[in-house]
């Protein structure tokens, strides 16, 4: 069967559309057919791989520098600055590639990741600007955010348990008031078991009584100890003042000892050297004043009070006494205190009189201490120079007059004396540790009557404070003295004090003291030198701010080069303190 004619026509269509194409490439073709060779250009992924680079659809045109024919169009440079493309003419990016989206790494900050592993840029710093501190690393935890300080230091929150079901601060009590003043911030108390006080318009006033009971071996202080039961009360009083200028302190401390035995009238059928009723008292006290004139000029002044009697073992001491005489030394030094820059100068004027009460002896009579008497007038200089902050040397000098009630004393001497001392040294404070006083001189006395030499000596004079730790305080204290006497023959009693104290607390509420005192009596004319050594210990229980239990144990020695002058004794009291 013949095909139709419609489908024989369309067959030959199709075979001369599959034929048309071989013949155009076979007379097109000039160069012989080869073999696609292998090369490392097969498995290049980067666009132009497979195809020479001059059949690209995106080559360059006439008109414009072609590039060698095996080279690709140069990527834009990530690190080129976009603004100086912006100036390029628009026919300068006719025929490139095209780029589209941001370069590798283009995000990158100072402080971020770069792929390219570009040296970074180091920030430009204004002059005087601290360098940042560079970061710790990963997994370090953020530093705390510094607390607002516009308010004043900041405050630790108690815990939660410590505020739960109370009723809240009102905002006017607490300054957190919008424009409220800032509270004046109380004052670090540095002893949490100290005396609060309190206020009396502008002064702050606080006051202790101590209460103890105990044994001394040896009260009388005599050779052949006599033991007996021991009471003392001590009193204390503080005044401050609360002012922005001048100043007043009263400073007010006595006790008194009571003794529930009596010492023997005799000893070996002589008098005893010791009174029969051994009880004591003792005061010290002062009131400093001071008046800001300006910011350079100050007026200052004190008035002072001591009260007490000759040391038991003292040869001052009469035999056959029926109890102490007791002596009254009072005065005041008025004087003012300059300051020029770093050179700071105080002087005062100083009275100054000691008067002693009738003695009463075992037999009934009554002798006279009128001899022992006496007023005295002086004035004492002092200049120091500021070096630098914390240490600052001085020079000091003191002169001064004694006239007795009575010439002669009671054997025959004329007593009436002028005298003084000068010394150098410096008051120091170094970083709070070591803080104090500390000098060096001479001292020298001369009498009216002939008879009596000049007591003249080396004289040391400071105080010491150690802050060791937290706990530990060491305390150094001397100082030097020129005293009466009514000893015959000898001009007077040049007394130097060495004492050394250690406060340690196991806990704030639980102090333990320990103590040692050396003092030398040197009786110039006489020959005569005592030594005194002293070692105590104190065991302060601090049950609040306002009771405080305290133990003591001293024990006391007198050595003498007289016969029969040396004595020791121990003391072991126990007491209670009361203070607001």
């Amino acid at each position: 069967m013949r095909s139709p004619p419609g489908r024989g026509r369309s067959r030959r269509a199709h075979l001369f559309r599959a034929a048309l194409p071989c013949l155009l490439l076979t007379a097109l073709e000039s160069a012989p057919a080869v073999a696609q060779s292998l090369t490392p250009d097969l498995f290049n992924p980067t666009r132009g791989g497979f195809v020479s680079p001059d059949t690209l659809p995106t080559r360059r045109t006439a008109g414009v520098v072609q590039a060698p024919s095996d080279a690709l169009p140069a990527l834009p440079d990530p690190n080129a600055d976009p603004r100086m493309s912006r100036q390029t003419p628009a026919t300068s990016r006719v025929g490139q590639v095209p780029t589209y989206g941001l370069p590798a790494a283009n995000g990158a900050s100072g402080s971020g990741y770069d792929s390219l592993n570009r040296k970074r840029q180091q920030p430009k710093l204004y002059p005087g600007q601290p360098k940042p501190k560079r970061s710790p690393g990963p997994g370090t935890p953020a530093p705390a955010a510094a607390p607002d300080t516009s308010l004043g230091p900041p405050r630790i929150a108690p815990p939660p348990s410590e505020t739960a079901h109370k009723t809240p601060t009102p905002p006017a009590m607490a300054g957190t008031v919008p424009g409220q003043p800032l509270r004046r911030r109380l004052k670090a108390d540095d002893d949490p078991f100290g005396a609060v006080g309190d206020y009396a318009g502008s002064f702050l006033i606080k006051g202790a009584l101590e209460l103890s009971g105990g044994y001394d071996t040896n009260p009388a202080r005599l050779n052949k100890p006599v033991g007996s039961p021991v009471y003392v009360v001590a009193p204390e009083l503080l005044v401050i003042s609360d002012w922005e200028r001048h100043a007043l302190v009263a400073d007010l401390r006595g006790s008194f000892s009571g003794y529930g035995n009596q010492m023997p009238a005799t000893i070996d059928g002589l008098a005893s050297p010791s009174p029969v009723d051994i009880d004591r008292p003792d005061f010290t006290g002062h009131v400093d004043g001071r008046v800001d004139v300006d910011r350079d000029l100050k007026l200052t002044s004190q008035l002072r009070l001591r009260i007490a009697t000759d040391n038991p073992g003292s040869p001052n001491v009469q035999a056959g006494l029926q109890k102490y005489p007791i002596y009254a030394s009072y005065g005041g030094t008025f004087g003012f205190d300059q300051t020029f820059n770093r050179l700071q100068v105080a002087a005062g004027a100083t009275v100054d009189r000691t008067a002693y009460t009738n003695s009463q002896l075992t037999d009934g009579t009554v002798s006279s201490n009128d001899d022992r008497d006496f007023n005295q007038y002086g004035g004492v200089g002092r200049i120091s120079y500021e070096l630098k902050p914390g240490l600052k040397p001085f020079v000091e000098v003191e002169g001064d007059s004694r006239v007795h009630d009575l010439s002669p004393d009671r054997n025959g001497y004329f007593r009436d004396s002028s005298g003084g001392y000068a010394k150098i040294g410096s008051s120091f404070e170094l970083s709070r540790i070591l803080t104090g006083e500390i000098s060096v001189g001479y001292a020298a006395r001369n009498y009216v009557d002939p008879r009596l030499s000049q007591l003249s000596g080396f004289l040391t004079a400071g105080s010491l404070i150690w802050n060791a730790s937290g706990l530990t305080t060491v305390k150094f204290f001397t100082d030097t003295q020129i005293a009466e006497t009514t000893v015959a023959g000898s001009s007077g009693v040049l007394v130097r004090t060495y004492s050394t104290e250690v406060d340690h607390d196991f806990r704030r509420w639980l102090t333990a003291v320990g103590k040692f005192t050396y003092g030398t009596y040197d009786y110039q004319g006489q020959n005569r030198n005592d030594k005194t050594y002293s070692l105590e210990g104190d065991l302060i229980y601090k049950l609040n701010r306002s009771v405080w239990i305290k133990g003591t144990l001293r024990h006391d020695i007198l050595d003498s080069n007289q016969p029969g002058s040396s004595s020791q004794g121990t003391v072991a009291m126990l007491g209670v303190r009361l203070q607001n």
